[in-house]
């Protein structure tokens, strides 16, 4: 079995920035900013051969019934409680703090193996906090740098000692022998229930959701299983418009998410039912849509919604202002009620299928032959008319296309959009972008004597 760690301790002690050392690379947000993390994140890593599934966690914060801070304490729970080793983190250069001996409480009532790691101990001025933290009853603390990597050796010899290498190893080869898992990214401007989605699918509180816009800071992934199909579900932080974008941190959460949708493989984009692909939600169907992703549109508070005037306002702007793709799949829903769930997902196979569709030669070739007597090419520039010979392929994810001609210029974008609509109707390309691009064939007699 593959050793799942969870990274416990207070806000700002450095958790995020051990998540992403052990990581190798940079996956949670990093910020002096206390209190970034608030959904547990998780992912896979090799740690000098030992596999781990890594759990970084929201800091405590004393927090009254229902308030955001109590419930990214429940989420820290249910870390502990799914862990098999907690990696428990204090900050050396404070010294210890009340917050500290609460969670050190909570992680010694769980019976998990618990490693106390003092961070942040670059100096020997440090070393008093260090022996200070004796007096939380974890045992002898770990002088740790999580930033430089310091006592990464010491780490290294105690998760060792967990590490159960022959199950880990199966595990690992059937996870490669399967097949790739589908990356579905949620997104959307903020308090339109990205959140409160994720946790209708996977089936649990899974993510933190409330009334206050922007709870989501990070881009969090989730795996789960639809119809025999593994989902990659990642939630992400509200994107609003650029220019109203003037925090640091706000500025590292549009950049997650928008690294999240632009790595997926098909994106929902969640719209309010009373304001459906304003402004902002068209710069975002265009970026996916740009990036080569697969785009189904989600409308959600649809039990609120006046549904008539909803469903005009959509049709119309899907028509005059996303021309780039026609035929977006769009799907009702209410999330908080859990409707139109299976719709939702049933759409996102659909564009994923096709995203990855690969057209045979031959059909191919004979709907190209049939698409050119429809509607000859246009002259060219030197008044003759440009001659398209033949079309391939050349790769899915997008489904991307060559046509070969020995006169390409002058051909206008006008008639390759017309080439792209018949396209994507003849094989059922809808929702998905397609690449066709024109290049000039090589005159097989123009090296010969």
């Amino acid at each position: 079995m593959v050793l799942k760690v969870a990274i416990i301790g207070r806000p700002n002690v450095g958790k995020s920035t051990l998540f992403n050392r052990l990581a190798g690379r940079k996956i949670a947000i990093v910020h002096d900013k206390p209190g970034v993390t608030r959904d547990r994140k998780e992912t896979m890593a090799d740690f000098r051969g030992i596999k781990l599934n890594l759990i970084d966690t929201a800091g405590f914060e004393q927090g009254s019934e229902g308030s955001i801070e109590k419930r990214m304490f429940e989420q820290t729970k249910h870390a502990i409680d799914e862990a098999d080793i907690c990696l428990f983190m204090i900050d050396a250069r404070s010294g210890l703090h009340p917050y500290d001996e609460i969670f050190a409480s909570l992680v010694r009532q769980s019976a998990k193996p618990t490693f106390l790691i003092a961070n942040k101990c670059e100096g020997k001025a440090q070393e008093d906090s260090v022996f200070e933290a004796y007096k939380l009853g974890l045992g002898e603390p770990i002088p740790f740098s999580a930033e430089h990597g310091l006592g990464l050796e010491d780490l290294y010899t105690i998760l060792k000692e967990y590490d159960t290498k022959e199950d880990t190893e199966e595990s690992f080869e059937q996870n490669d022998t399967k097949d790739m898992p589908i990356d579905l990214a949620i997104v959307g401007r903020p308090n339109v229930g990205k959140s409160t989605l994720v946790n209708a699918l996977l089936g649990t509180n899974r993510m933190l959701t409330g009334p206050e816009a922007g709870i989501t800071r990070d881009a969090i992934k989730s795996s789960w299983s639809y119809k025999g199909h593994t989902i990659n579900l990642v939630d992400t932080a509200g994107l609003r418009r650029q220019s109203k974008i003037t925090d640091s941190l706000e500025k590292m959460s549009a950049a997650a998410t928008k690294h999240a949708a632009f790595m997926a493989q098909v994106v929902v984009l969640v719209l309010d039912a009373d304001a459906v692909l304003d402004k902002q939600d068209l710069t975002i169907a265009r970026q996916v849509i740009d990036e080569g992703r697969a785009l189904v549109i989600a409308v959600n508070k649809w039990d609120i919604a006046d549904r008539q005037k909803t469903i005009e306002r959509l049709n119309d702007k899907l028509q005059t202002s996303l021309t780039q793709v026609s035929g977006i799949e769009t799907v009702t829903i209410s999330a908080l009620k859990k409707e139109g769930l299976n719709k939702l997902m049933d759409a996102v196979l659909r564009v994923y299928q096709r995203w990855n569709m690969r057209i045979p030669t031959s059909p191919l070739n004979q709907w190209f032959a049939d698409a050119l007597e429809q509607n000859q090419p246009p002259l060219g520039k030197n008044k003759r008319r440009i001659k398209l010979k033949y079309i391939t392929q050349a790769k899915i994810r997008p489904p991307s296309f060559y046509i070969f001609s020995s006169n390409p210029e002058g051909l206008p974008d006008s008639y390759l959009r017309y080439l792209t609509n018949s396209l994507r109707d003849t094989f059922d390309l809808k929702g998905v972008p397609l690449r066709i691009s024109v290049r000039k064939s090589d005159n097989p007699y123009k090296n010969r004597d």
